[in-house]
């Protein structure tokens, strides 16, 4: 199988491309990212299909050897579907956020500057203040008399008489007929 070298170049320069421009806060600059990444995959797809040959619906006509595989076009065309709806998503989020702000970028609010300017020292200070827990004091429940929930079963109260409908007459009500049940 021979490939291009040219192909596998544009191919590695789409990928990068794409990345570096996922990495930045604008919107607009996420969406051409995802557009360069989808089209960078879709080209590996046609990479890996090798050189192209007989339609394989041509069946009596071609010789197996001749016939292009048919699975990376079919992982193409799912691809390209696939850019298309998160691009589409992607544009409704952009417009939307052109909306509210006039702007598609995100910042970062207060509490996140707060937390990126603390330093370590800040920290260590933290962890000092920090309250020591008592050790005699346990959550453990180890014994029946700490524990918060008693689990009972049916023998542990004889006073519980199961009364639900059973196909069987009970032994203390009499029984009319042949059937065994009631007759209304």
């Amino acid at each position: 199988m021979n490939v291009s070298l040219t192909l596998i170049v544009i191919m590695a320069v789409l990928f990068a491309c794409g990345v570096y421009a996922m990495l930045e806060r604008s919107l607009t600059r996420v969406l051409i990212g995802f557009l360069l990444l989808g089209n960078a995959a879709n080209l590996l797809l046609l990479i890996v299909m090798g050189q192209p040959g007989v339609a394989p619906f041509f069946g009596a006509a071609a010789s197996p050897e001749e016939m292009s595989d048919p699975l990376p076009q079919a992982l193409t065309l799912t691809a390209i579907v696939i850019t298309f709806a998160v691009s589409a998503f992607l544009l409704a989020m952009i417009y939307r956020s052109w909306q509210l702000g006039q702007a598609d970028t995100f910042e970062d609010d207060l509490d996140d500057i707060a937390v990126r300017d603390r330093g370590a020292e800040a920290e260590d200070v933290m962890e000092d203040d920090a309250v020591t827990v008592d050790d005699s004091a346990t959550t453990d429940f180890v014994g029946v008399d700490t524990a918060p929930i008693t689990v009972l079963h049916a023998r542990d109260i004889p006073s519980i008489r199961d009364d639900a409908p059973t196909d069987r007459p009970s032994s203390d009500s009499p029984t009319t007929g042949s059937t065994g049940g009631d007759e209304r």
